[in-house]
């Protein structure tokens, strides 16, 4: 996730990212008690593709923080409606897109009620 840098905008700190191989390994992450703020998902993954693994976060994590799948083509993105992820970028990634999308997904978390 380099394109988005140490921080995607102004308005927030630099960030941390983590990077998980399966999805296994972030069901793991998610089961060890920790958090994160956003999820980023890749729509093309397999054996088990992000869409997948969103819908599965959606309906199993209580307050699910936003979720954004990353897709192959601008035609897949009503898999992403279907995933219940709260945002859709299509390759090939642009920077100035995914942190965008990012820091707006991020901004509506943050004035959520609790």
């Amino acid at each position: 996730m380099s394109a988005l840098g140490k921080r995607i905008s102004v308005d927030f700190p630099e960030h941390k990212i983590l990077e998980f191989a399966t999805g296994a390994a972030v069901k793991s992450y998610i089961d060890d008690k920790k958090r994160a703020d956003i999820y980023i998902l890749d729509g093309e993954a397999v054996p088990e593709g992000g869409l997948g693994l969103a819908r599965q976060l959606k309906d199993e994590l209580f307050n699910c923080p936003p979720i954004l799948v990353i897709t192959g083509r601008v035609q897949d993105a009503w898999l992403a409606g279907w995933s219940r992820a709260d945002g859709v970028v299509t390759h090939p990634i642009d920077p100035f897109t995914i942190a965008t999308t990012v820091g707006n997904l991020l901004k509506n978390q943050a004035i959520l009620p609790a």
